[in-house]
């Protein structure tokens, strides 16, 4: 998918902002306790997803995050399809005072791939 300028430069942003997580280190972080966070929409959550992960989707993050991640100092790992949604949504959490938000670096796809 082909982004605008503006948009891709607003994620590039938010990836200097927030911590990417490499793929291979997922399960470890969660089995720690972190907690993977899929801001995709419901159906792509649905369609396939990390397990166990919680969804809440990019455009209803900042509302109801708080309802669903109490604690400040959870580590969130953020994620989408690719990377952008899942940056912006950790520097946006991170903006919102959880300090160990981060995303996973190339998303979704990126998780399933160290499968193969």
């Amino acid at each position: 998918m082909a982004y605008t300028a503006k948009f891709q430069a607003l994620a590039d942003k938010a990836m200097s902002q927030a911590k990417g997580i490499a793929p291979e280190d997922v399960d470890a972080l969660i089995a720690k306790g972190a907690i993977a966070l899929d801001i995709r929409d419901k159906e792509e959550h649905d369609a396939g997803h990390i397990d166990g992960s919680l969804n809440i989707s990019r455009g209803k993050l900042e509302m109801n995050v708080e309802e669903l991640i109490r604690d400040p100092d959870t580590e969130i790992l953020c994620y989408c399809n690719a990377y952008n949604r899942g940056a912006l949504s950790a520097a946006t959490l991170r903006s919102m005072g959880y300090k160990n938000a981060k995303f996973i670096a190339g998303g979704l796809k990126a998780y399933l791939a160290r499968e193969a």
